[in-house]
């Protein structure tokens, strides 16, 4: 009998006797509008957790909050660009005061500007420093204080196969992935004597449109996919999403503090 990743991780890693695992708990997810991050909102909804959602499309965040509506989970749609610093307090707040709680921290949103050395701006820099490093440095510094008197908590920081190894025209993506798994080795370490678990998850080749920035754009790659990819050569996010669920289910003992996952055939290294 052949066994989807998804099934495997879900029967053979999560909790056991446990319908909801995740149940009184509360995530927050970046990048919940699409892709991964709409995987990753949608199984820990599954999985038991309330869910907050941070994407920059209002309609897909908002589509992505009833369907968690409809598993009977509470949700919490705040949209809002990351690479805005001062919108991140706010979004927080807000979530603090819907929820009152956080115990999973799942930063999966990400952007990249492609261009050489020579011919990428500083701006264009800057930005994909602000949303893929500086973002989750934002959002661990917020969400920890209320982990540490919880005496738990679980942050999960999606890397990408570009924080192992760099490759031409994608110095800003790569050098904010490379910085990420600095910063997810120093969260766990100081978080190791409260009970706060950090990975970095460093998926290859997705079955997404990730590169496509506006709702519109995702919608008009979409229309000419006929069929989804094969998952040997590009993952399907909801197995990855199902991988960041069984992190935050694992017994508190179990720490895993950094994952590649790859499809079979390989085709996101250049």
């Amino acid at each position: 009998m052949v066994v989807s990743t998804t099934e495997a991780l879900e029967t053979g890693m999560r909790t056991p006797n446990s319908a909801d695992p995740l149940k009184d708990q509360v995530a927050l997810v970046t990048g919940a509008s699409s892709g991964l991050g709409r995987a990753t909102a949608l199984a820990l909804a599954q999985a038991g957790a309330d869910v907050g959602l941070v994407g920059r499309s209002k309609p897909e965040l908002d589509q992505v909050a009833g369907e968690i509506t409809a598993i009977g989970r509470r949700v919490l749609a705040m949209p809002l660009d990351l690479a805005d610093e001062s919108a991140i307090p706010a979004a927080i707040s807000q979530f603090l005061d819907r929820f009152g709680r956080v115990d999973i921290l799942v930063n999966a949103a990400g952007t990249d500007v492609p261009g050489s050395v020579e011919e990428l701006q500083a701006g264009d820099w800057d930005r994909v420093l602000d949303v893929n490093l500086r973002a989750p440095f934002l959002l661990a510094k917020a969400v920890f204080p209320h982990m540490r008197v919880a005496g738990h908590g679980t942050i999960v920081n999606v890397s990408s196969v570009a924080g192992k190894r760099g490759w031409a025209n994608a110095s800003a993506y790569c050098a904010s992935k490379f910085g990420l798994t600095g910063l997810t080795q120093a969260v766990a370490a100081e978080g190791k004597p409260y009970g706060i678990r950090a990975c970095i998850l460093n998926p290859g080749g997705m079955d997404t449109n990730w590169g496509t920035w506006s709702s519109a754009e995702r919608h008009a790659e979409n229309a000419e996919i006929e069929e989804p990819r094969s998952p040997t050569t590009a993952l399907p996010p909801a197995d990855v999403a199902a991988l960041i669920v069984w992190i935050a289910t694992a017994p508190p003992a179990l720490v895993l503090n950094e994952a590649i996952v790859s499809p079979l055939d390989e085709k996101g290294w250049p």
